[in-house]
């Protein structure tokens, strides 16, 4: 074996270790609740050594900030590809309904989101994360409805483009919060689909 093939493999298991220690650390912080967690719970969760964990992170810290910019970084996506497909013309229900059925709506993900929420009020450099990913998914949406300008009508209520955008992230937090309460990922869904489409569908009185 080469010393190029014994990299590779390196690399690969350190990738694989990794991905693992989020997966667990998830499970972890999902049902304890990020600051009641220690890094040796992660491990043993994760089935490796401290020794594996700082390898991969210096603090807990570390580890929830790429957990949480994993998942963010994913809804975004989701959000870009859905509104995506359609051209010029942008069929609001038909693009409301693609965002809702594939947003990713997991209640331990909502649950890790909000303790991550809490850490970021207390800490200026975990809030500017925050915001930084709030402001992606905001601009995707922009950057979508931009693209209708002159094809289609957004209620003057919204203001401009930033202002619907702002309403779109509003609403998936309110129906969120709703769903850390009762628990019901189908209900959310529709009522994400039916708020999205009431808060996009122009009346008349202004195009985008």
């Amino acid at each position: 074996m080469t010393t190029e093939d014994t990299a590779r493999r390196v690399t690969r298991r350190r990738i694989r270790t990794r991905a693992n220690l989020l997966d667990a650390a998830f499970a972890v912080f999902a049902a304890k609740g990020f600051g009641r967690v220690s890094i040796e719970e992660v491990c043993e969760a994760a089935g490796y050594s401290r020794g594996a964990f700082y390898s991969n992170f210096a603090t807990l810290d570390e580890l929830f900030f790429a957990l949480y910019q994993e998942r963010a970084d994913l809804i975004a996506d989701q959000v870009s590809g859905a509104l995506a497909l359609d051209g010029p013309d942008l069929d609001v229900p038909a693009a409301v309904d693609r965002v809702t059925e594939v947003l990713l709506l997991d209640r331990d993900w909502l649950l890790v989101k909000t303790d991550f929420l809490v850490h970021a009020a207390r800490d200026p450099a975990v809030a500017r994360t925050l915001l930084e990913h709030r402001a992606r998914l905001r601009r995707a949406i922009r950057d979508r409805l931009a693209r209708a300008r002159g094809h289609a009508r957004l209620p003057a209520v919204l203001g401009d483009l930033d202002g619907a955008a702002h309403a779109v992230v509003a609403a998936y937090d309110g129906v969120t919060t709703q769903l850390l309460l009762d628990k019901d990922a189908e209900r959310a869904r529709a009522w994400l689909g039916q708020l999205l489409t009431a808060l996009l569908t122009d009346s008349g009185d202004t195009a985008v």
